[in-house]
């Protein structure tokens, strides 16, 4: 085997590997497999140019399960991380760089439900529900990992607060949750534009200043009842 056995594989229903071609493969004696988890570490396997990344799908997504690499590569590379990850320099740079990740995500907080705000624009008399709305929605959906829409940065910031809060409605001001949705392609799809319209309706009552009574969903959303 040369120095540059670089391969993608994935693992079929037995747990076997497998290559690009569907062939069934066995890692070398003196292989190990390194799980994924440690950017560091196997940054540092991959860069000695030997090692089969294991890879598996997840919706549209390709994730890696890991490597299979020579376990000398893997075992001088976690001491190496360990050795630099103990220093103090490491520890500055790490501080350094956490501080600027909090200030960025309090920054992006404020941001976010300033956009909300601005997509709401209720009027006078529904300012409070306004402000407790967007405080709502920010909590849920800027949280880094949370996985919602405000985390992407495909589109723009004012997309991204319209669609998190017709998606925060959907789930606390309808009975999307408890609906029995026929598994037909483009079905759940409907029923979302649906309720998105619904939502925006509800919305328009409280932007023109209307007169809303208790039993609305979205003071009842807000009011925790």
């Amino acid at each position: 085997m040369d120095h540059t056995d670089i391969r993608i594989v994935t693992i079929n229903n037995d747990g076997a590997l497998i290559d690009e071609n569907g062939q069934k493969l066995t890692p070398p004696s003196n292989w190990a497999f390194l799980k994924a988890g440690d950017a560091g570490v196997t940054r540092k396997v991959t860069s000695k140019g030997n090692y089969w990344k294991v890879q598996f799908k997840k919706g549209r997504r390709i994730m890696s399960k890991g490597v299979w690499a020579p376990e000398d590569i893997i075992s001088d590379a976690i001491k190496e991380m360990e050795l630099t990850r103990n220093s103090k320099e490491y520890q500055k740079k790490m501080d350094s760089a956490r501080r600027s990740r909090d200030k960025r995500q309090s920054e992006y907080e404020q941001e976010f439900l300033l956009e909300i705000r601005r997509y709401l624009n209720f009027a006078p008399a529904y300012k409070d529900y306004e402000l407790r709305m967007a405080q709502l929605i920010t909590e849920h959906a800027v949280p880094v990992g949370s996985g919602t829409v405000a985390r992407t940065s495909m589109i723009p910031i004012e997309e991204r607060a319209s669609r998190a809060v017709i998606a925060w409605m959907r789930h606390k001001t309808t009975a999307y949750d408890a609906m029995d949705i026929a598994r037909i392609k483009g079905e759940r799809r409907k029923v979302r534009a649906m309720l998105a319209r619904r939502s925006v309706e509800l919305l328009e009552s409280f932007r023109k200043g209307d007169k809303i009574g208790d039993e609305s969903p979205l003071i009842k959303a807000l009011d925790g009842k």
